[in-house]
């Protein structure tokens, strides 16, 4: 069997070892979702979420909310569009602002999920979670925070360069 070198290698390799596990619970959520005969990815739920919690917003208050890039966003927001679930609009108090709000089909759909599919993918990764000792959650959060404040670039010590 092969080293696995991403785990071995530790801090060095962090990133990609987060990249991994991401995607692994992406694919894992998305199994989950279409079990239920959701058609929508799992990284689109987010973005479903956020308008549900704060109301429409503007594709920038979306990308940042949902911590992308706002090309990504707005790649996103065109096939949550093209499905249905949300709507752009102008915003009435300045016509160059576009809103993205849910439609009738995309609260139906964060309802149902809210309801039968997030509670099932949340118990399933709290398991997976369970044996982990400390505070996960914030720790992840203390390094997303960390990454905003000092990238990793300014971190560096002084080092000689090769």
């Amino acid at each position: 069997m092969a080293e696995d070198v991403v785990r071995n290698f530790g801090f060095l390799c962090l990133g990609s070892r987060f990249r991994r596990i991401g995607e692994r619970l992406q694919a894992d959520t998305q199994a989950i979702i279409e079990e239920f005969g959701v058609t929508i990815q799992a990284g689109q739920y987010p973005f479903l979420g956020a308008i549900d919690r704060a109301g429409p917003l503007t594709i920038g208050e979306l990308a940042e909310s949902v911590g992308i890039t706002q090309p990504g966003a707005t790649r996103t927001l065109g096939q949550l569009t093209d499905a249905g679930l949300v709507e752009v609009r102008a915003s009435e108090e300045d016509q160059r602002r576009k809103l993205v709000s849910l439609t009738d089909k995309g609260r139906a759909l964060v309802e149902r999920s809210r309801r039968e599919i997030w509670p099932v993918i949340e118990a399933a990764v709290r398991d997976l979670c369970g044996e982990l000792s400390g505070p996960l959650l914030e720790q992840l959060a203390t390094i997303e925070d960390g990454l905003a404040e000092s990238p990793l670039a300014r971190r560096i010590k002084h080092q000689e360069k090769i």
